[in-house]
């Protein structure tokens, strides 16, 4: 299923991720899966979060830069090998990842990828019977 992630900018300041987080926090807006990639003057903090919508406002307000996204979150076995062999059917497709991240819970394995094809994506994960989490079940996570 494709799931909406936020993408906010930061600048490479002491406590700027603290903001975001405590803006988030008081409006009770969960986190559920973030990476942080820096670059020397800024840093891309992207997001699974609870309540798309509500996030977005708060965040604005205070005026924070962000875009949404479309990505792909699938579930497999926290074994090795089970992401080579998914990230196998998308390769043998051409399909391109621009990024993703992990994190795992006990024998489960949860991957975000954002392929440059989304659709495409969807449909060779679907026909592969992997098993792909939807906005609503990524609250189980």
């Amino acid at each position: 299923m494709i799931i909406k992630q936020l993408s906010i900018f930061v600048e490479n300041k002491t406590g700027k991720i603290n903001e975001v987080t405590h803006i988030l926090g008081e409006n009770g807006v969960n986190m559920r899966a973030f990476s942080l990639a820096e670059s020397a003057d800024f840093g891309i903090l992207r997001l699974i979060v609870s309540d798309v919508d509500l996030a977005v406002r708060v965040l604005k307000e205070a005026h924070y830069g962000l875009s949404v996204n479309d990505v792909l979150c699938l579930c497999c076995p926290n074994v090795p090998g089970a992401l080579a062999a998914i990230l196998e059917y998308l390769a043998k497709e051409n399909v391109f990842i621009e990024y993703m991240y992990a994190f795992s819970q006990g024998n489960t394995a949860n991957v975000v990828i954002r392929p440059t094809d989304i659709n495409k994506s969807l449909e060779i994960l679907t026909r592969n019977k992997c098993d792909l989490l939807s906005q609503d079940k990524m609250k189980e996570c």
